[in-house]
């Protein structure tokens, strides 16, 4: 009886490893600890040890392994088992909501809420905790009054990087106001210095660094309202205020005292060569805007620099709001493992394990105060503190408008009138937004 037993263990095991080969390759999740921990305040909501949750990212190598980090908690306390799967092909989601079989919850983008409205499973009746969250968080995650993605992840863009080195050498402060912003800019071009690199160059995308430069200018100008109102339809893109935004980012663009190489300069450098400029030896520039990703790509390209010696950023000054990217997670079915991991991601617990892992920053405000790394500090000090956030114009207005944004900017370092070339983006804001 014994020998049968051990026969028939012995098959399972093997039909088990079979079966694992056979199947889709599954990225590599925290294992729980057994038994699971009950000392945890984490509310498991009734997933019980061994309960599964498939999840679907974009997500890969140290991203993935941050996410594990963060989610490790959840698991040891609950016991769930976490069947992730990691891709970059929105054609894999597609194909799997249409077939009536999507993961339990995805990290994919706000344009999918809209897309899978009707497949999507409320946040709120998921037990999310929504006192975590700024309503301006919220806002871009609610689809016809359904509260339907979980703000996780966020980077922002209303920033400025330079050399303190080079700063400190020529004798420069960092502006605090709009107006000291533009007596910098002015001084350093009277000394012989270029303040800006601008270049934008990007292939199909070529443009989308002036658009970001325009939306943090609308900020300083007009306000995130404004913005948020240009995004709804309400003023139009050929607004005298889009236009004087247009006017203050042209004189910097397109004047070589001002950026390097002039509106030729700006069209035809390379958005990630551009970023360099400033910390090149000699330096090219003094001044690049570009959102926070930036840091990364110079501590790539020059190992040696040290952040906050020799690369540091600040916020754009004068601006009454930030600019920047809000990831969400959202949900195609309702089970007790989903509910634990949205009670847990958006509880204080979960907002202190996301900043403690440093993966960006955490539209949960219980992050505040438990980053590690000294650039997250001190973005999640603007982050958490700013009145008012607005997504990319650019990726919220449908119907083309992110490309007729690009090439409007493109036509007015190429000399086009401003009025003519915001006329046709315009009109295509207003049939998106109608």
């Amino acid at each position: 009886m014994k020998k049968t037993i051990w026969q028939l263990m012995g098959l399972l095991a093997i039909s088990a490893m079979f079966l694992a080969a056979c199947g889709p390759a599954a990225t590599e999740a925290p294992a729980a600890t057994e038994p699971p921990v009950a000392t945890s305040s984490i509310d498991c909501k009734g997933a019980k040890s061994g309960d599964e949750l498939s999840m679907l990212y974009q997500w890969s190598g140290q991203e993935e392994g941050r996410l594990n980090q963060i989610l490790k908690p959840l698991v040891d306390a609950c016991g769930i088992v976490l069947k992730p799967e990691s891709t970059r092909d929105q054609a894999l989601l597609d194909t799997r909501v249409q077939a009536g079989t999507p993961p339990d919850v995805a990290f994919w983008q706000v344009t999918q809420l809209v897309q899978y409205q009707d497949k999507l499973k409320a946040m709120d009746e998921l037990g999310a905790d929504r006192s975590s969250y700024s309503d301006f968080f919220l806002d871009p995650m609610t689809v016809n009054g359904k509260w339907l993605g979980l703000p996780i992840k966020a980077d922002i863009k209303t920033i400025i990087w330079y050399s303190p080195a080079n700063f400190e050498a020529y004798g420069y402060k960092v502006p605090t106001t709009w107006d000291e912003l533009d007596a910098l800019v002015d001084k350093m071009a009277a000394d012989g210095h270029v303040p800006w690199s601008m270049g934008m160059e990007s292939g199909d995308a070529t443009g989308w660094t002036g658009s970001d430069f325009i939306q943090d200018i609308l900020l300083v100008q007009q306000g995130p309202e404004y913005v948020n109102n240009l995004i709804n339809g309400s003023v139009s893109y050929d607004d005298a205020g889009v236009v004087q935004a247009y006017e203050t980012y042209a004189k910097w663009a397109s004047d070589p005292k001002y950026t390097v190489g002039g509106a030729q300069g700006t069209l035809s450098t390379p958005f990630l060569q551009a970023i360099y400029k400033p910390f090149a030896d000699p330096a090219e520039a003094m001044m690049v805007k570009q959102s926070g990703f930036a840091g990364g790509e110079i501590a790539k390209q020059f190992p040696d620099l040290v952040y906050g010696t020799d690369y540091d950023f600040f916020v754009v000054p004068g601006a009454k709001g930030l600019q920047g990217g809000v990831e969400p997670m959202m949900a195609f079915n309702d089970t007790p493992a989903v509910r634990a991991l949205v009670a847990y991601l958006s509880s204080a617990e979960g907002g202190a394990a996301w900043a403690e892992a440093g993966f960006d920053l955490s539209p949960n405000k219980n992050g505040d105060g438990h980053y590690t790394d000294a650039a997250l500090i001190k973005k999640a000090a603007a982050f958490y503190s700013t009145q008012g956030f607005t997504p990319d114009l650019g990726d919220t207005i449908t119907g083309g408008f992110g490309s007729a944004e690009w090439k409007a900017i493109i036509d007015v370092l190429n000399g086009v009138d401003i009025a003519t070339a915001l006329a046709p983006v315009a009109a295509i804001q207003a049939e998106a937004t109608k």
